[in-house]
């Protein structure tokens, strides 16, 4: 695969992540919002977890070891996440100390199990879906694919700004 391919596999993914989670939040809380790390409508671990699981995919042909990475992968992704963005602004976007078998509130058996199952279904169904819409707007992604990277970095690089800024305001 192309870099240019990889992007939109990446941002497609992040934005599957961010309505994933905002519906999963419409039906458990009542509302749609539910509000992440970054300003736009992408979440980076939905669009890195399944780019791992993607590379891997191409060299393991085992099943049972592929469903142990559909498990492990986005857990390592998410307990990542987690850590990096409470040691970076000292805030937590989502935790599960309440859940029995967890650990250090960032994943959780629960959802590592629906993560796993997610992600198999991806690698099977959505993901070759994902390449026959690429493949129809390769055209079309050479043009809009840096213009997204540039307001997603500039989203990144704000935000960021921004949380520090607060989270030291809240320390003094």
């Amino acid at each position: 695969m192309e870099l240019n391919e990889w992007l939109f596999y990446f941002f497609v993914y992040s934005l599957c992540g961010f309505l994933l989670e905002n519906v999963y939040s419409l039906f458990t809380t009542g509302v749609f919002w539910k509000e992440g790390y970054l300003k736009g409508p992408y979440k980076p671990m939905y669009g890195f977890a399944p780019l791992i699981l993607l590379m891997l995919a191409d060299v393991v042909r085992s099943q049972p070891v592929l469903w142990i990475a559909c498990l492990l992968i986005p857990t390592f992704v998410e307990y990542v996440s987690g850590l990096l963005l409470h040691r970076l602004f000292g805030r937590r976007w989502w935790d599960y100390s309440d859940n029995r078998i967890q650990l250090n509130g960032y994943v959780c058996l629960r959802f590592s199990l629906y993560w796993g199952v997610l992600s198999y279904v991806f690698l099977q169904y959505i993901h070759p879906f994902t390449e026959g819409i690429y493949a129809e707007i390769t055209g079309l992604w050479a043009i809009t694919g840096p213009i997204l990277l540039l307001l997603f970095m500039a989203d990144m690089l704000l935000t960021y700004w921004i949380r520090r800024k607060a989270w030291k305001q809240e320390l003094i």
